[in-house]
């Protein structure tokens, strides 16, 4: 594809059609989002809003990522209910809260709360049910998928990408149910993929793992730079608790190996792994904690039914739910004994099935030997909730992937741009000291501590306090690929940065500003560069994110979490 026939662009509407050669079905479309998690999700409803036409692939029967299939609740700065999120994220949020007021028996204290948190979690302030979240984001796609403005392919992975020079040509899908392939032309790929497959696929330019100091200057990275070393993965599960029943599982294969398992990580972890013994991310010092299903624990333990419960049976009338339910995605069951970004096929189906094998051995052993608060051992009414993640044994759809391959990009955020001990020792007595490092490109913002959990290569938490940031465009940006944009945890960023960028409202943004810059560039006939490059052309597209909801500054009041 030339220039010119880039520019002019693929026919107006998605366009199915069967390709007599090959004997595959085509797509045709302005943008193409390959992947449909809490990015991928953003990045299609934001050129949707833009007058695009869409197809989005997602590999579940559940669009949302991080928000639904891998069933983790949102993790959100102090000031979510206020600013720090695109309007967009803010509806999503407000429409969750409208959903359990129309929809569950609330009680009259529970119904009058305008920041309403159904489950109470302490992670969030807005810990809820999965499929409360797929119905509201779902809904929001009804109109454009009744006006044939967006075409979703469910259980569809990428399988290949075809080039010429530096532009994607196209993309080959295959449904997991069928085998069949699809191949999707569009003027513009957005990556949406958990782990960068399509980053690959296209030969486009990027990195895994750790990077070494001695390349980025950030001072937790590692001396020497390690491509395996991404983030531990995590299998989440929901769970209630039914007192005087039995729900005891089978007992599984793997559960001797992870109930003797104990982490050689530097610094040293505390002891075995299935323990409510563990390190504190900030400190690394030891911390106890205690579960107490439908209760509050004593004293000064941390208390881990409270930290992720999606449903408190208090807030909900009297018999509506048995138990609260809570989920499961705590220290003990994340999984860093070998790299999913890196690994092949065949190794990540392995590697997926030890994640699973942890989690249940970490369920097991609580139903069984698990400490309790009256000196005596296990919880045998703990009970898995499959109807909670619509799967067959409560575990998650699909594995909770913290840490993605990333593009090089032509700007990549370094630790030492937002980490708030970094900056007061480079900027000591200056004003900068206080805040992120300013980009005159910025596409939205975001905040969260530089949260790393454990590495695969063996190093322990690295939990650093954190100043509220910008997101450059030119994150977004591959040094050479024209027509491919990362929308999610693949933009150019490092491991150290990575652990403030990838969380919930974050990535919602970075997918928002990469759908609304395809929208843009396909409007314009420009390229993503040359808006960035051009200071008329960036200034009418940070006027249009603005206008959409977007916000790109910090208020000046706010300070590092």
């Amino acid at each position: 594809m030339n220039r010119r026939e880039f520019l002019s662009g693929l026919p107006a509407a998605a366009v199915l059609y069967k390709n007599r050669r090959l004997g595959r079905q085509e797509l045709r479309c302005d943008v193409a989002v390959i992947g449909g998690g809490t990015g991928g999700y953003a990045a299609a409803l934001s050129a949707l809003r833009n007058g695009m036409n869409v197809v989005l692939t997602e590999e579940t029967d559940w669009v949302g990522g991080q928000l639904t299939s891998q069933a983790v609740p949102p993790d959100e700065h102090t000031w979510i209910e206020e600013f720090g999120s695109t309007a967009s994220y803010r509806k999503y949020r407000k429409e969750v809260r409208d959903y359990y007021r129309k929809h569950f028996p609330l009680t009259s204290d529970a119904r009058s709360k305008p920041y309403l948190n159904p489950g109470n979690g302490s992670v969030s302030r807005l810990t809820h049910e999965f499929r409360v979240s797929v119905a509201v984001l779902e809904a929001q796609l009804h109109p454009y998928l009744a006006s044939g403005k967006l075409t979703v392919l469910y259980y569809h992975v990428p399988q290949s990408a075809t080039t010429h020079g530096d532009t994607v040509d196209s993309v080959t899908v295959q449904s997991l149910k069928t085998k069949d392939h699809k191949i999707i032309r569009a003027r513009y790929f957005l990556d949406a993929t958990e782990l960068g497959d399509l980053l690959t696929m296209a030969g486009v330019e990027s990195v895994t793992g750790a990077e070494s100091r001695n390349t980025t200057q950030e001072i937790s990275a590692p001396l020497v730079a390690d491509p395996q070393a991404s983030q531990g993965v995590a299998h989440c599960f929901a769970m209630d608790h039914l007192d005087g029943e039995d729900h005891t599982i089978e007992k599984p294969a793997s559960y001797e190996f992870w109930k003797n398992y104990q982490p050689q990580l530097v610094p040293a972890w505390t002891g075995r792994l299935l323990s409510f013994t563990y390190c504190t991310p900030s400190t690394l010092q030891p911390r106890t904690a205690q579960v107490m299903p439908n209760g509050t624990v004593s004293g000064d333990f941390n208390d881990l039914w409270r930290f992720r419960r999606i449903a408190d049976r208090a807030n909900f009338a009297p018999g509506s739910y048995r138990s609260d339910i809570t989920l499961v995605n705590w220290p003990q069951n994340d999984f860093w004994l070998q790299d999913l970004v890196t690994a092949t096929p065949e190794e990540r189906t392995h590697i997926i099935t030890r994640a699973r094998e942890l989690s249940l051995s970490l369920f097991y052993w609580m139903q069984t030997e698990a400490p309790r608060p009256d000196g005596g051992v296990g919880f045998p009414g703990l009970r898995l909730r499959p109807d909670i993640t619509d799967t067959t044994d409560g575990l998650a759809k699909s594995v909770y992937v913290r840490e993605s391959r990333r593009i090089q990009a032509e700007f990549t955020m370094l630790q030492q741009h937002m980490d708030a001990q970094v900056r007061q020792t480079l900027f000591k007595g200056s004003p900068l000291a206080e805040r992120a490092e300013v980009y005159p490109d910025s596409v939205g913002i975001g905040c969260y501590r530089i949260d790393l959990h454990p590495s695969v290569g063996g190093t322990n938490y690295i939990d650093r306090s954190c100043l509220p940031f910008q997101i450059p465009l030119g994150a977004l940006l591959p040094v050479r690929v024209q027509n491919l944009i990362p929308a999610c945890k693949n933009i150019g960023t490092t491991h150290i940065s990575n652990g403030c960028t990838r969380l919930h409202p974050v990535e919602w943004n970075i997918g928002e500003a990469a759908g609304a810059l395809a929208s843009f560039a396909i409007a314009k006939r420009k390229h993503p560069r040359e808006i960035r490059q051009n200071p008329r052309l960036l200034h009418d597209f940070q006027a249009s994110l603005v206008s959409q909801g977007f916000e790109l500054q910090w208020p000046s009041t706010v300070h590092a979490i």
